[in-house]
């Protein structure tokens, strides 16, 4: 760990958020997986009923 001097701040380290905490998200996990049942039962219903 980097020390500092007296009075200064240190600098902010913002780090981007990448993909991988986006879909650790729960209603974003909730959605996705409603649009893949969703696309599922469609294909389902074409390669079984039509």
């Amino acid at each position: 760990m980097q020390e500092t001097p007296r009075g200064q701040v240190p600098a902010p380290t913002s780090e981007p958020r990448g993909c991988l905490f986006a879909l650790s998200q729960p209603p974003l996990m909730i959605f996705l997986g409603v649009i893949g049942c969703l696309l599922l039962a469609a294909a389902m219903h074409d390669l079984y009923f039509l």
